[in-house]
């Protein structure tokens, strides 16, 4: 589960990293920082709804006080 959620980091800090290149390196007409934005977007949205239902099922135990 760890190992999962770090993988999803750092495919949405590479996304945000390629969308930096693209606005700096694209012509103006090119939309690909927006692709790769959305892309960030909707990997945030499933990292957030993979956690919510780990916690649901019990794969990501809450904590004992």
């Amino acid at each position: 589960m760890r190992y999962l959620v770090i993988a999803v980091l750092v495919l949405i800090v590479a996304s945000l990293g390629s969308a930096l290149f693209f606005v700096f390196h694209d012509q103006s007409g090119s939309n690909r920082a927006v692709k790769a934005l959305a892309i960030r977007v909707g990997l945030s949205i499933l990292l957030f709804l993979f956690l919510m239902a780990g916690f649901y099922f019990g794969f990501i135990p809450g904590r004992l006080t």
